[in-house]
């Protein structure tokens, strides 16, 4: 099954394509930027709003939408070409996605970290690697308001843009084979935090006392794509006073 590019029919392109036999992805584009990421989100939004017989849920990630579905149940409708079948469904959504404008809901969620020894082990590492004091990376890094793109790689996960380039860093060489939940890292060009203990190669600044991901929660990650995130520096005392009083709560 040949793409369907779109480029002569909206104000921007996109692309459909299918991904094995139960999955269509869609791509706004290819390059990493809010815009696009406003429309991804416009276009998922919609699609949780309107969901097809047959559709099963939708993963957004920074320029595309993977949309998963039964074909069996979609083949049932007296459809016996699933994927143009899902293609023909979600048409007129794109359409409503370019043609309407959206009100995206977003928070501003502050995020305290404890930057440095044993919470931060690789800070001096970032700053000796771009030149500056620990001090300033630190500044650096909490004087940012970020943009939460997509949820992934682990539960609660969040891939953050926006970050400042004077910090930029290579991941490490060797990753360790367990990151302490909560871990504030970068790598390259990118900021994140690690909700659980797992496995990593970012470069570890620092740690926050917040649980990022609780899957028994009606609402299991504590970050969304569209979140808005700023770093608040806090003391070790207030990291260990905010880690007791989660851990009663």
């Amino acid at each position: 099954m040949e793409e369907i590019n779109s480029a002569n029919v909206f104000p921007s392109s996109f692309q459909l394509f299918p991904l094995g036999d139960a999955a269509i992805v869609v791509q706004f584009g290819d390059t990493i930027s809010e815009e696009v990421h406003a429309t991804v989100r416009a276009f998922s939004l919609l699609l949780e709003a309107q969901p097809f017989p047959g559709f099963i849920e939708l993963v957004p990630a920074f320029t595309t939408v993977t949309i998963y579905y039964n074909p069996w149940l979609i083949s049932q409708k007296g459809r016996y070409d699933p994927y143009q079948s899902v293609v023909d469904l979600l048409l007129p959504l794109l359409t409503q996605t370019y043609q309407e404008p959206h009100e995206l809901p977003s928070r501003l969620i502050e995020i305290p970290v404890c930057y440095g020894g044993k919470y931060g082990p690789d800070l001096e590492f970032v700053a000796i690697h771009n030149g500056l004091s620990s001090e300033m990376v630190v500044s650096l890094h909490s004087a940012t308001e970020y943009m939460v793109y997509m949820i992934g790689f682990a539960p609660g996960f969040p891939y953050l843009g926006g970050m400042n380039s004077l910090i930029a860093t290579p991941r490490r060489d060797s990753p360790r084979p367990a990151i302490p939940p909560g871990s504030v890292g970068i790598a390259g060009d990118q900021t994140g935090i690690y909700p659980l203990q797992t496995p990593g190669g970012w470069q570890l600044i620092g740690r926050t006392p917040l649980t990022l991901f609780q899957p028994f929660r009606q609402s299991p990650s504590l970050l969304k794509a569209g979140d808005k995130v700023r770093f608040v520096p806090i003391s070790e005392k207030e990291f260990l006073n905010r880690k007791e009083l989660a851990h009663e709560s």
